[in-house]
């Protein structure tokens, strides 16, 4: 009897992760639909802050070069 309690405890682990890697894959594959709709929403605000960043670098970036000219 403790040896087959040992073995289950053996395989308890490895078992127990193929498992829920199984669940996982199986889970991505359902929700896969929906994630390119949510990514599609957020690289359109992320390009709106780029582009306000790209903005605010090119105004320091004059100011730096006004700053550097005066002194």
């Amino acid at each position: 009897m403790p040896d087959a309690f040992y073995a289950v405890a053996v395989l308890a682990c490895p078992v127990g992760m193929g498992l829920m890697m199984w669940f996982m894959m199986r889970g991505g594959k359902r929700s896969g639909v929906s994630i390119p709709a949510e990514r599609s929403v957020h690289r359109s605000g992320s390009d709106a802050e780029v582009a306000a960043l790209r903005a605010e670098v090119d105004q320091l970036r004059a100011q730096h070069r006004d700053g550097q000219r005066r002194g």
